[in-house]
């Protein structure tokens, strides 16, 4: 578990070392050596201990083999100089995979590209927990973004309000894809700040067949539509022309013009008049 701890100031040990380097310069000019070669030494041993903390960065203490902190804190301090020190960046870091080859929830090949920001929040399983955290995150991001890929299909041509898919539920599939990442980073001590998709299209060798389908769909809904509107043309003809008084159809007459009315308005085509110059009996 990690351990934040602040370390003696580098500013009071330097003057130390000073201290220690002329006392050297000193016991070497007198010729005093019983006392220049051990002051000499201290001065060196002492020199490792002193290291510098930037911003937003951290800095993990290890004393053989031994966890002993995590400094956080900016600044210039010292340590015993036999603990070794890893440096650790905790500033917000992002990254946008390529394109992943991934499978749908009915099947369908098809390439999702994400971006993911994150940030290291525990220094002390970055560190132990795993061998190298940075590529933890990329490993897992992919594997995160096939399991996501697989729980939604890529379109619902049927019902599109029927089911949350790739391609219409934005929202819910991004927030799925940023709770499966942070699940399993946090193994690694990562914060996962912001996922989402970046890039969502058919593979290639189904791409072709799947527009051609789209559009399809689209000329069936608007013929629906043009058909539902039609209908209701018609009708409402029908009824002002009785209401009013204006022509009393049969019904074979009246299926004739259903079906002329029909023509008119679901045709894509500008209709052409034919002027009948008899009777509507005749």
């Amino acid at each position: 578990m990690e351990k934040v701890v602040k370390p003696q100031s580098g500013y009071l040990f330097i003057l130390v070392a000073l201290g220690l380097l002329a006392l050297t310069i000193f016991a070497f000019a007198v010729k005093a050596f019983l006392l220049a070669f051990p002051v000499a030494l201290a001065f060196f041993l002492i020199l490792p201990g002193f290291f510098i903390v930037e911003p937003n960065k951290a800095m993990v203490l290890l004393l053989f083999g031994s966890y002993k902190g995590t400094v956080k804190a900016d600044g210039f301090f010292w340590v015993n100089p036999f603990i070794s020190k890893k440096k650790i960046s905790l500033r917000v870091r992002n990254f946008e995979n390529k394109p992943l080859k991934v499978n749908d929830k009915i099947g369908n090949p098809v390439m999702v590209g994400t971006i993911v920001v994150w940030q290291v929040e525990d220094t002390f399983k970055a560190s132990f927990d795993v061998d190298d955290y940075e590529n933890f995150v990329h490993l897992q991001a992919d594997a995160a973004v096939r399991k996501m890929a697989g729980t939604y299909p890529y379109d619902n041509f049927e019902d599109e309000h029927a089911e949350v898919t790739l391609r219409s539920g934005v929202e819910d599939v991004n927030k799925s894809l940023e709770d499966e990442i942070s699940d399993r980073l946090q193994h690694a001590g990562i914060k996962v700040i912001e996922a989402r998709i970046s890039h969502l299209a058919y593979s290639s060798e189904i791409a072709s067949a799947m527009l051609q389908r789209q559009q399809a769909t689209a000329i069936v809904a608007a013929r629906r539509m043009i058909v539902d509107g039609a209908v209701g043309m018609v009708e409402m003809a029908l009824d002002d022309l009785k209401i009013k008084g204006i022509i009393d159809f049969e019904d074979e007459k009246k299926a004739a013009m259903v079906s002329n009315l029909m023509v008119v308005l679901c045709s894509d085509k500008n209709a052409s008049p034919v002027v009948n110059v008899g009777t509507l009996n005749s």
